[in-house]
């Protein structure tokens, strides 16, 4: 049994807030620190939590709130306190060593970022404004502006985020789907997606039954009878219960790139587009048709309309990868039970040791890309916002040894095509995509890279308890 703390916990971790169609998330900068810290109290009673919300009583708007390590500074916490944090978010996304792991070269360098890099303004807070439309988040945002400007805080940049049809993304496929279902947080669903909550929220145990390593006061600031005991570290207290860490990613995506390769490896005798084929290809690359349906489920052709499914595994539907190719985004992010040689219990295990929560947001024209459909106005993107109780083991885990590794299951070229691809492979690099098939596979030659990160940080996001005792530092 696993009971989460749900009124205390920010309600974007365990919630999608799925009819919140616009979004701006602001960087503020504190240049009033005593100020600042009166209005982050004033607004902690109007977070939004992660208590179960009726279909007819949802909110036209939601609030939330991050901290990178900078930001904590400002607010007055210590270094010895910050120094309880684990080493990712300290460290920052930017790093040369978080930058190999990552894959943040080229074009992705974060010399090229609009925001999050050295060469930026400190990230510090990030405030997370909903509404249920673009006037009604617009709206909310500005009367929260008109109260934060004059207690501290200034924008240093704002990242306006939308939802489209069908939750589509700008490729044009059905997005977050394949969500691991928090054992305690009131959603269920079959148990090998049920994952313990310590994966995500701090303070439980996680997949491990071990409690994920948890930020603890050091050194007394603040009123620390707000804060809980840290269980794993008797006598002092825990900063971290109830809280997570949310990672940010700025995506740019080429939707004219991504459309024009799958039309030039399928094209006709004649140089015409095969729509089919072309929309066929993208799909075995991402692991799920247009939308949202799954390729081990139907390997043939998309049903059409708008698919939830993720009931289903590999091992015993798919296991030769002949329906849903071994190396497709959606495979190796969550190989689910068919990992390598392991068995399916084992895989199973493992895979849900290295799940993320994951928010993304749009940014740009609403374009829903097809093969016909693929010129967008102006730069467009997505927000990769995800949420993990631990940075390096889930999400740098996945970038670097899931999606940027070519070797995999047999494949020994074959990085992620979707978020793998290197830009300027080295000579002799092969970059490739193989289709698992009988008698012999096919294999799709010279890869391109088509997004392209254009920002990123990390960010606790405390309890709103934990919110509470930072105002008191």
């Amino acid at each position: 049994m696993h009971t989460i703390e749900l009124e205390d916990v920010q309600g974007y971790i365990v919630r999608a807030y799925g009819n919140m169609q616009f979004s701006r998330f602001s960087l503020l900068k504190v240049t009033n620190p005593k100020a600042a810290k009166r209005w982050i109290n004033s607004i902690s009673t109007k977070l939004t939590n992660a208590s179960i919300v009726n279909k007819d009583e949802l909110p036209d708007t939601c609030l939330n709130i991050a901290f990178a390590r900078d930001g904590l500074k400002a607010l007055g916490m210590s270094e010895s306190n910050i120094s309880s944090f684990s080493p990712p978010f300290k460290e920052g996304m930017v790093t040369p060593h978080r930058q190999r792991l990552l894959g943040d070269i080229d074009s992705s360098d974060p010399q090229r970022w609009l925001w999050g890099a050295s060469q930026h303004e400190q990230v510090q807070i990030l405030l997370l404004t909903f509404g249920k439309d673009e006037q009604t988040c617009l709206d909310f945002y500005e009367s929260l502006k008109t109260d934060f400007e004059s207690h501290g805080l200034e924008v240093s940049r704002n990242l306006d985020g939308l939802t489209l049809k069908d939750n589509k993304e700008h490729f044009g496929f059905r997005d977050g789907i394949a969500q691991p279902i928090i054992k305690g947080s009131g959603r269920t669903g079959p148990e090998y997606n049920c994952v313990n909550p310590g994966e995500f929220i701090l303070g439980y145990k996680n997949n491990y039954n071990v409690y994920p390593d948890s930020p603890t006061i050091f050194e007394n600031q603040g009123d620390l009878n707000l804060l809980p005991p840290n269980p794993a570290r008797p006598g002092k207290k825990d900063l971290g219960k109830n809280g997570s860490y949310l990672i940010v990613r700025q995506m740019q995506q080429d939707v004219e790139g991504f459309w024009d390769f799958m039309n030039g490896c399928t094209a006709n005798k004649d140089g015409s587009i095969n729509e089919h084929e072309s929309v066929k290809l993208a799909s075995k690359m991402v692991g799920r048709w247009p939308s949202g349906a799954p390729l081990s489920k139907f390997p043939d052709k998309d049903p059409g309309g708008a698919s939830d499914e993720n009931d289903f595994l590999y091992a015993k539907d798919d296991p030769k990868g002949a329906k849903c190719p071994f190396g497709s985004h959606l495979r190796r992010m969550n190989p689910r039970d068919s990992f390598e040689r392991d068995s399916p219990k084992e895989s199973l295990l493992l895979s849900n040791r290295h799940r993320l929560i994951r928010r993304a947001r749009l940014y740009g024209d609403p374009i829903i890309g097809s093969p016909n459909n693929k010129k967008p106005k102006g730069e467009v993107g997505l927000y990769f916002n995800c949420f993990s109780a631990d940075i390096s083991r889930q999400f740098e885990f996945l970038q670097y040894t899931w999606s940027n590794y070519p070797k995999i299951k047999q494949l020994y070229s074959d990085p992620d095509p979707i978020i793998g691809v290197v830009e300027n492979p080295e000579e002799g690099q092969e970059q490739q995509f193989t289709i698992q098939g009988e008698p012999y596979n096919k294999t799709v030659k010279n890869l391109k890279r088509f997004v392209t990160i254009r920002g990123g940080a990390y960010f606790f996001f405390p309890s709103i308890t934990t919110i509470r005792y930072l105002c008191s530092i």
